[in-house]
């Protein structure tokens, strides 16, 4: 079964609020094994957000409203809903009195304007809501059903699980989803997909999503089947073949980072490593403490951003610097293996580039970075050239470095 789930709220529309609601929903439903198709946002517009749950309902059997229950007259969930379906709206006497002793209850007197929750779409089911004033409401519709949830997630969370989820398990048919996750380095979004879009592309069942970041390529698996068995299977039998097609690029299989994976297979053999960096400033060394137990690989670290740093705290000689110019192959090898010899490290990743936007080496281009490694076997360099801006460049920097030292370690 397919669903769809419409946010209300005009304060949704804002940089100030985020939609919350539909993750954990999606979650909700994808263990059950509905797939969401569609998320929508839309504000406090009666006639809009009818029409959009008209079209919504012509698309899906499974339609969740959360938000625009509450007592003001931008509150028009109940509203839009009854006019999507061309149903009334009843007042509940009952329902008012509920709210009118949770008021009470509290040393307080209901307010006149309160009586709008009282009402109920003709047909509909009433959910109770222990934790707000705000009744939910559940309409069964041929072939579908729709769901309409307050906003406040401390109301909605616990409205749907003790409520709408039993209630959704006894009418939905048996199915289950199951999921690969698979996270690359070293590789662009583009060129990874020419590479496996022909193991891919003959499913439509799993169903194949690629993400990209900073260096970093997530491929999502989703597979639907009426058994967890069979869905196992599916899912199972592609990533397989993806995990061939891609080999060593393939560094995560549970969603660990790659400071994770990097720091694990270094504690795996009792090694650590140390960094020295310059245009990154840190975010090297930020990236690997970022993972909890870091302090048993990890020792420490040079921030050498200015020239004269890298002598006065790395030893390299001014003449080196001078004649070679800070961003070089030379001074990277050098930041690498002075860091490893200061530090006592197993291994060390040096960083030295032109973050942008201005380049402040003559010669060397915005984008372009040397990252140096040193290990028991040797010291090597490497040069990148890395585009798209600043916080781009130092992103992808800190990505390949550890991707190389994850390439030492494998």
């Amino acid at each position: 079964m397919n669903a769809e789930i419409i946010a209300v709220g005009s304060e949704l529309l804002t940089p100030e609020r985020s939609d919350t609601n539909s993750l954990w929903l999606t979650a909700q439903l994808n263990e059950l094994g509905v797939e969401v198709t569609q998320k929508s946002i839309l504000g406090d517009d009666r006639d809009r957000l009818s029409a959009a749950i008209a079209e919504a309902l012509q698309r899906v059997p499974l339609l969740i409203l959360t938000g625009g229950l509450g007592p003001t007259e931008d509150d028009i969930t109940r509203e839009a809903v009854a006019q999507a379906l061309h149903r009334r709206l009843l007042f509940s006497q009952e329902i008012c009195d509920e709210i009118k002793a949770r008021f009470a209850g509290a040393g307080r007197q209901m307010a006149d304007i309160n009586k709008r929750q009282a009402f109920v779409i003709e047909g509909a089911e009433k959910l109770s809501n222990p934790n707000g004033t705000a009744p939910g409401l559940w309409i069964d519709l041929p072939g579908g059903m729709l769901m309409l949830l307050p906003g406040p997630p401390r109301e909605m969370v616990p409205m749907f699980g003790d409520t709408c989820r039993p209630k959704l398990v006894a009418r939905l048919p048996q199915m289950a989803i199951r999921k690969r996750f698979f996270r690359v380095a070293g590789m662009g979004e583009s060129d990874l997909d020419a590479l496996i879009a022909p193991v891919y592309k003959p499913y439509l069942n799993p169903v194949t999503t690629i993400l990209a970041a900073e260096g970093d390529v997530q491929i999502h698996l989703r597979a639907r089947s009426s058994t967890p068995d069979e869905a196992e299977a599916l899912v199972e039998e592609l990533g397989a073949k993806i995990l061939e097609t891609l080999g060593n690029r393939v560094y995560s299989q549970n969603g660990d980072p790659l400071e994770t994976v990097v720091g694990h297979m270094l504690r795996d053999r009792d090694a650590t490593v140390a960094v020295a960096e310059s245009c990154t400033g840190g975010m090297l060394g930020a990236r690997i403490t970022d993972v909890p137990g870091s302090s048993a690989w990890f020792l420490g670290g040079f921030q050498v951003y200015a020239p004269e740093m890298k002598a006065r705290l790395l030893g390299l000689d001014q003449k080196t610097l001078d004649e070679h110019g800070a961003v070089s192959e030379v001074v990277a090898k050098a930041m690498a293996d002075s860091a490893r010899d200061r530090t006592g490290a197993t291994y060390a990743l040096s960083i030295t580039g032109e973050a942008g936007p201005e380049s402040q080496t003559p010669g060397i281009d915005p984008g372009v970075v040397w990252i140096g490694l040193a290990s028991p076997k040797g010291v090597e360099a490497k040069m990148f050239r890395f585009f798209s801006g600043r916080n781009r460049v130092r992103k992808m920097a800190v990505q390949t470095a550890l991707n190389l030292l994850r390439f030492q370690l494998s």
